[in-house]
């Protein structure tokens, strides 16, 4: 009896499928007048060490406005009035297959005693909006805080 054996070899090509993965934060530029000058809120991350914004992923069911104010809240412990007229967006990767979206409010602060989130936040200064930024790491945010000062200037 003879049987005979056949195999078979299947070539499976694989189509990959890149994920992109969109994140979206609000903030703020939070300032105060302190002795007739304008000065920001800076914070420094634990974690990256770069200098920014408060800022903070949205959660479900809240508008912008109330996500910048609540990450503002828990970040620095100081409450800020948002102004609406002032919004600007920032997109960039920060990580391989993520685009992030920040959008930024200008926001006048309603206390100046700040106290860090102590697992994200190594350190907050008031500075001077126009020593800002030597401070800040990124490009981004000193644009940014070029149209905040024109800003102020303008309407607080």
């Amino acid at each position: 009896m003879n049987i005979q054996t056949h195999s078979c070899v299947y070539h499976v090509r694989r189509t990959e499928r890149i994920v992109m993965l969109h994140e979206k934060s609000c903030g703020a530029i939070v300032y105060r007048k302190y002795h007739g000058n304008t000065e920001i809120l800076l914070i420094k991350h634990i974690n990256s060490g770069h200098w920014s914004f408060p800022k903070g992923h949205v959660e479900a069911g809240e508008s912008e406005a109330e996500t910048a104010r609540r990450e503002i809240k828990e970040e620095t412990n100081i409450d800020v009035i948002i102004d609406p007229t002032f919004r600007e967006t920032v997109t960039y990767s920060p990580k391989k297959d993520t685009t992030k979206v920040v959008v930024y409010f200008l926001a006048r602060a309603k206390n100046v005693d700040f106290h860090p989130q102590e697992n994200e936040i190594s350190e907050i200064r008031w500075v001077d909006i126009s020593y800002a930024s030597n401070i800040l790491s990124y490009e981004n945010d000193k644009t940014i805080v070029s149209k905040a000062k024109a800003a102020i200037k303008e309407n607080h």
